[in-house]
């Protein structure tokens, strides 16, 4: 009978040790999450500087910036939506800077009541951060012209648009601008970090897993030679 044991126990306690391997690496991994987004919190609130000469998306991505210059007409609205305000658009506006440069700023959300409100060209200062968010995937839909309706920030396809470079600065603070857009800054809530979750997921499987070798064995010891 002992014999019948080895195999099932053997399988039972590889397979669970596998389980608690994959939720301890689980953690390993949210503790490397957990690093990443403090740095990036870290680089998001740091003091802004000068609008670099050209922007890289690997190296400049959440940079802290200060620029100024004139928002213009031209603008794109990017639907999206707000919790406990309801749906309303990303006003995304092409600025000549004040050194000549043409680049976009994502000001904020508008409710979806004020999106024909008027919004004079005017001169502005912007403290924000550059961002090139990776909001687009097979599933987006493309932007409407006639409407001017976006939906999903796509920097190149939006450069192109507006005329602009492929520079997004995303504000958290507008100085001179009446429009009384709210400003929809940078932080680190859009960055995934389930590894707990997952951890969770393999250590509980690691139990079950257990449980039911102890089942299958209790089973195999009541049965009758």
């Amino acid at each position: 009978m002992t014999r019948r044991l080895i195999a099932p126990l053997l399988f039972g306690l590889i397979g669970a040790g596998i389980l608690v391997g994959l939720g301890v690496w689980q953690l390993q991994r949210l503790h490397w999450k957990e690093g990443l987004l403090a740095q990036i919190d870290a680089r998001i609130t740091a003091a802004p500087v000068a609008l670099p000469a050209d922007p890289d998306p690997a190296t400049d991505k959440y940079l802290p910036v200060t620029v100024s210059g004139r928002l213009t007409a031209r603008e794109l609205d990017v639907l999206t939506s707000r919790k406990n305000i309801g749906p309303g658009y990303r006003i995304v506006t092409a600025m000549v800077t004040a050194d000549g440069r043409r680049i976009m700023v994502d000001r904020g959300f508008l409710p979806e009541n004020r999106k024909d409100s008027p919004r004079p060209p005017e001169e502005v200062t912007v403290t924000g951060n550059l961002h090139w968010p990776d909001e687009t995937d097979a599933f987006t839909p493309p932007p409407d012209p006639k409407a001017n309706l976006w939906f999903a920030r796509d920097v190149p396809a939006m450069a192109r648009a507006l005329g602009t470079d492929p520079v997004l600065v995303v504000a958290r603070k507008v100085e001179g601008d009446r429009s009384k857009i709210e400003p929809m800054p940078v932080d680190t809530s859009g960055v995934p970090n389930n590894h707990r979750n997952y951890a969770i997921t393999w250590f509980s499987l690691a139990v079950v897993w257990l449980g039911m070798t102890g089942l299958l064995l209790w089973r195999i010891t009541r049965r009758k030679d």
